[in-house]
């Protein structure tokens, strides 16, 4: 992965992905938002004024010489909903959705987060891109798997050629997690459940980074590229919901095909 900056605005791209599409993950800086939004807040529901939201959006589709206009975004609900987008979101009601694909260049997958992981994917075959979310209720329901079969089925995708971005999130270091949500993911995913929920001092992490990549290489994806960034280390860069104790924005990802 790769930062880069422009307008003030400081973002990453994932080195994975050709410069046939445009990608980014937008750190929390270059926006107009105050604390405890401060900067580049892309979240609608958090509080911020949508004056300010409207402003910062606007910024970030510039940086990637991009038309707000070809906006599709989701109403996120930590599931597996997949909405396969032929054009922007113009006004009516966002769908309730966690994974988002296209095909047509005209419009720009757009989603927010604060802890929970960004996944963005890209077919160069059969020229499709994604963008799903994935917290650890996501996660366990299988949100990646979801990603790769929807691709399969709509657009005749093969696993192994897809290219799959895994942002940033919570790390493994940070994300606690309670006796309830263990019992869930062990229940689900047996004793594969060891390569990602660890116990220390007598608590135990969930890895979200490689719970995500396991179910991913299980569906035959074998392009993954981790960004190893976690929001809760690196505040000045991005908005943690644990960390910030749920007061914070969201920071924005993107992705689309160039025409």
């Amino acid at each position: 992965m790769s930062f880069h900056e422009s307008h003030g605005v400081r973002y990453f791209t994932f080195e994975k992905f050709p410069g046939s599409i445009r990608q980014a993950v937008f750190t929390r800086r270059g926006g107009v938002s105050p604390a405890p939004w401060e900067s580049l807040n892309m979240g609608g529901t958090v509080g911020d004024d949508p004056s300010r939201v409207t402003e910062n959006r606007y910024r970030a589709f510039r940086t990637m010489d991009l038309d707000p206009a070809s906006m599709h975004d989701v109403w996120l609900v930590h599931g597996t909903g997949v909405i396969f987008a032929d054009s922007p979101r113009r006004g009516e009601k966002p769908h309730q959705a966690d994974i988002q694909f296209t095909d047509n260049p005209g419009v720009t997958l757009f989603m927010r987060f604060a802890d929970c992981v960004p996944l963005l994917f890209h077919d160069p075959k059969k020229r499709v891109v994604g963008i799903a979310h994935a917290g650890w209720l996501g996660t366990l329901r299988g949100a990646s798997a979801a990603a790769i079969q929807a691709m399969q089925e709509k657009y005749g995708s093969h696993p192994e050629d897809i290219r799959v971005g895994v942002g940033p999130s919570i790390g493994p270091d940070h994300y606690q997690v309670g006796a309830e949500v263990v019992s869930q993911f062990r229940g689900k995913f047996g004793t594969d459940c060891d390569r990602f929920m660890k116990t220390r001092d007598g608590s135990a992490y969930l890895d979200l980074w490689s719970a995500n990549e396991f179910q991913l290489r299980q569906c035959g994806v074998g392009q993954i590229e981790q960004s190893g960034i976690c929001t809760v280390c690196h505040p000045h860069d991005w908005f943690s919901h644990r960390a910030e104790k749920g007061k914070t924005g969201r920071f924005g990802a993107l992705i689309s095909l160039q025409v």
